[in-house]
């Protein structure tokens, strides 16, 4: 079947691809009974492993997720506004789209629909084709071998509301906060026709892009290689931005280690019950004889 190109569906991404679905966003909070979703003013970005969310660590004054070595992942990103929002997305210093080092103003962006959501999988490598992403280490990551390796270990997003929006036949979450939060090069940027895995079951797909990592050493911190490539189309459109940005979301990841001793997850601490126990240990009892065993 031949596949159309879809530019400014109602609650879908524009700019450049990544699939997409609506969903709400709310003040500020953090529900650790259910799945651990960080929100920062109305503006929501999580980092999803198999479709899961990973749970949002405060310390430093920074917000971490632990990195799973060798998954891939995902950088979901919400809109809780009326309007069309553009999104510089990066990723270890690099632009998810083209993999460029600059402003985020320059950047290329992705376009939220109002109310809306996205997901990006991978690297846009063409307009049709995406290569994943997934934990691995320095040296085999993607921006080590492009020579970039400046900025490791860290997820951006830098918002942008539409300059003159046109209204939406839209209706919010009850729970939406009508709050405000602008483009490619301040007027270009790709909108978002459909997005697939190439042949391969979404629900098996954790870990595949890394199949070619490297095992990594106790001193190797967490990176984004380049993996597997998936079927993510887009279409670049035209559009005027507030050059003030709304909203900048940054997200740090490390492995559990780095983590622990940054101080943001505590030190595990061993049973030491057994230890005690030989504590306790004495050279005489009663006096007798030896038991046979």
């Amino acid at each position: 079947m031949k596949k159309s190109r879809l530019i400014l569906i109602c609650l879908t991404v524009s700019l450049i691809s990544v699939s997409s679905v609506s969903a709400p966003l709310g003040a500020w909070a953090q529900d650790r009974r259910n799945a651990p979703i960080t929100r920062y003013g109305s503006f929501e970005v999580e980092v999803l492993v198999a479709g899961s969310p990973l749970e949002a660590l405060y310390g430093r004054g920074r917000r971490y997720v632990e990195a799973r070595e060798g998954a891939e992942y995902e950088v979901l990103v919400r809109n809780p506004l009326p309007v069309r929002v553009a999104v510089s997305l990066s990723v270890d210093g690099l632009s998810t789209i083209d993999a460029r080092r600059t402003s985020s103003w320059d950047a290329s962006k992705w376009i939220i629909e109002p109310y809306g959501t996205i997901r990006i999988s991978g690297w846009q490598m063409s307009s049709n084709r995406a290569r994943r992403f997934y934990f691995t280490s320095e040296r085999d990551s993607y921006a080590t071998k492009l020579g970039r390796a400046s900025d490791l270990g860290v997820i951006t997003a830098v918002f942008y509301r539409e300059q003159t929006p046109r209204p939406y036949p839209v209706t919010p979450p009850p729970y939406y906060d009508e709050e405000g939060v602008g483009p490619r090069n301040r007027s270009e940027a790709p909108a978002e026709r459909k997005s697939g895995e190439r042949g391969e079951d979404k629900s098996k797909s954790a870990g595949r892009g890394a199949a070619t990592a490297q095992p990594r050493r106790d001193d190797d911190y967490a990176a984004t290689g380049i993996g597997r490539s998936v079927d993510h189309d887009v279409t670049w459109i035209q559009m005027r931005l507030e050059r003030t940005p709304a909203a900048e979301v940054t997200t740090r990841y490390e492995y559990r280690d780095a983590l622990v001793r940054l101080g943001v997850l505590p030190r595990r601490t061993r049973d030491d019950s057994a230890l005690r126990r030989r504590e306790r240990s004495r050279g005489f009892e009663e006096p007798g004889y030896s038991p046979e065993p």
